[in-house]
């Protein structure tokens, strides 16, 4: 039904008369509508005067990617327990070295009126969903000229009011995160370990002044959308951010962002952590013989705390002085398991903690060598043992053409030799590591 829709949708686009983009008008127009797949760290839109309107514009765009996996796995457990209801032992399921499943988007943004943009984007294949289904969109008002020209322009040259059902503006990591086969922005194959990513219907204020920029945002909290209550309890979700980004000299760039999130929902306040419907790059690590395979199982070396009630924060430090570049991650999140009204006796945190070093170099910066390292660490509950996740990535990649990215990167991760995971779970002293390549294209 989606893909017929989608197929609808761009047969009306052709037939009704619309102007694309030109290519003289490539570069500024398409920069407005798609901006990040312009320039590298981009994070939010830049608040720019809009361009002129002379009539609807649609620039379709996309992406590919495919990765060459040679992953290797281990456990410390003594027992995996056995296969099914059989006596046979169980063990960790054969890794081999091989491509994985291709991924590929689809874009629509089309220029509606002055200041006025829609952005969505279609999941045409992902590790979770091998068939084209719409992740989601977004309008964003940079003017309010549709009303009366020059209508509160005081106003809107420092605001911005952003609409829809999309991805949320909870810290700056969702940016520089591959969104299924959106993966030219990130400097690694995989995304952090906590991956606080989530699609719900959501509204958006910006204020831009100087170089400060602030947001404040409520969404439904929920990520399958439905006016039905049923028998869970919701509530939705607020956040807001606050930041700093100025470009210091020509050389010298830096970023300062704080961001916070309540979600209230009992029964959709975990999506934080688990909403991405894409899936994880690392394919099938740490999975058994009694593991679910396929799109039944595509979270494979990420964590998600499990909390119904989320109180979480992230700090984000950027800085660019010519080709070294330094992004950060202190996320704090704490909230309680209890999936009913009724609470456990004490609430649980953790902490995740990144940090990317890259340096760019050749006369565009289309050569990157560079290293992140991430852990994860906290606890269910005041009295549950503490669980520690540690990853380490060193890597590189080379820019073909601003469009079109090769990279590989070595990747180890471990979790601690504890029974919180669970007596006969593999991650119990757990680890991963091993070489991936990926190609992707963005454009």
């Amino acid at each position: 039904m989606k893909t017929m829709l989608i197929r609808a949708s761009m047969l009306a686009v052709l037939v009704s008369g619309l102007n694309f983009v030109s290519a003289q008008e490539e570069i500024t127009m398409r920069d407005y509508l798609a901006p990040e797949k312009a320039a590298r760290s981009v994070f939010e839109d830049p608040k720019n005067a809009s361009p002129e309107f002379n009539g609807v514009k649609v620039s379709v765009g996309g992406d590919f990617a495919l990765q060459f996996q040679a992953l290797d796995h281990e456990t410390k457990a003594t027992s995996l327990g056995t296969v099914g209801t059989t006596m046979t032992p169980n063990t960790l399921q054969v890794m081999g070295s091989d491509f994985n499943l291709p991924t590929a988007n689809l874009d629509l943004n089309a220029y509606l009126a002055k200041g006025i943009k829609m952005h969505l984007r279609t999941y045409l294949s992902a590790r979770h969903h091998n068939e084209a289904w719409v992740k989601g969109g977004y309008i964003q008002v940079d003017d309010l000229d549709f009303i009366k020209e020059g209508f509160a322009s005081n106003i809107m040259k420092h605001a911005r009011v952003k609409v829809g059902m999309d991805e949320i503006n909870y810290g700056d990591a969702h940016f520089r995160r591959t969104d299924n086969a959106e993966a030219i922005n990130n400097p690694f194959v995989g995304n952090y370990i906590m991956d606080s990513f989530t699609t719900e219907a959501f509204g958006e204020v910006y204020g831009f002044y100087n170089d400060f920029i602030a947001m404040a945002g409520v969404s439904n909290g929920k990520l399958n959308q439905t006016p039905v209550k049923g028998k869970n309890w919701n509530s939705p979700s607020v956040y807001a951010k606050l930041g700093y980004d100025k470009q210091v000299t020509a050389d010298l760039r830096v970023r300062l962002t704080g961001s916070f999130i309540q979600t209230n929902g009992l029964s959709t306040g975990g999506n934080l952590y688990s909403a991405d419907r894409a899936g994880s790059r690392y394919y099938y690590v740490l999975l058994t013989e009694n593991d679910l395979m396929g799109t039944n199982n595509y979270a494979t070396g990420r964590f998600n705390p499990g909390f119904k009630k989320v109180q979480a924060i992230q700090v984000n430090p950027f800085i660019k002085y010519q080709g070294l570049e330094f992004f950060g991650i202190y996320e704090h999140v704490s909230g309680n398991k209890a999936a009913g009204l009724t609470k456990r006796p004490t609430d649980g945190a953790y902490t995740q903690l990144g940090a990317e070093l890259i340096y760019r170099l050749g006369n565009k910066e289309q050569f990157y060598l560079g290293g992140r390292y991430n852990n994860v660490s906290g606890k269910d509950d005041e009295v549950s043992a503490e669980r520690k996740i540690d990853r380490f990535n060193l890597g590189g990649g080379w820019y073909m053409t601003k469009n079109v990215l090769a990279k590989v990167e070595y990747v180890s991760q471990k979790y601690n030799d504890d029974a919180v995971w669970g007596a006969t779970s593999a991650l119990k002293g757990g680890k991963f590591n091993g070489v991936m390549f990926e190609a992707t294209i963005g454009f």
